[in-house]
């Protein structure tokens, strides 16, 4: 009987998740806000520089700056989503709303095991990083051919990283 007690308990205590999944998502939808308010902000900054005529130094690359930051939150939105709906159908229960009509999961969210999240939620990480160094390419100045030659080998060594990320968990 005190085994049964105490399995019983070890078993329940699975749901201690619900903290992370609950959090997960608010932490989401904060990072979903903020991005909405950093693109309103740029939108407005751009309504008014061609209201006032007025163009500044920087205005393009302030104005991409803007956008690409504002993606960058989304994408690590993303992974929050991500993360919470994979916690939740690991340890607590499948979603059943994710299921279509006919009973059939949806594979965008569906996670089966801890590997299959890992993998979810580091190839939006990659991303994040990704949009995180065009928006620094976009700021930096480059002085000359050296810079340029390492901006060019910079650029090919991400494109062959998405490359082989995309090739990870694809059967040949």
């Amino acid at each position: 009987m005190l085994e049964r007690i105490f399995e019983n308990g070890l078993w329940n205590s699975r749901f201690i998740i619900l903290l992370a999944v609950i959090f997960g998502l608010i932490g989401a939808i904060l990072l979903f806000v903020v991005a909405s308010f950093d693109v309103f902000e740029t939108a407005k900054f751009v309504i008014n520089t061609y209201i006032t005529n007025s163009h500044p130094e920087h205005f393009h690359e302030e104005v991409v700056g803007g956008i690409i930051g504002a993606v960058d939150l989304y994408l690590i939105g993303v992974v929050m989503i991500i993360f919470s709906f994979g916690l939740y159908e690991l340890f607590i229960s499948d979603l059943d709303p994710a299921k279509d009509k006919d009973g059939c999961e949806n594979q965008l969210l569906a996670v089966h095991s801890l590997d299959q999240l890992k993998d979810k939620i580091s190839k939006v990480i990659v991303m994040v990083l990704v949009v995180g160094f065009f928006q620094k390419v976009g700021l930096t100045t480059y002085n000359g051919a050296l810079d340029l030659l390492y901006l060019a080998l910079s650029i090919t060594a991400v494109s062959v990283g998405l490359y082989f990320l995309s090739k990870v968990g694809k059967s040949h």
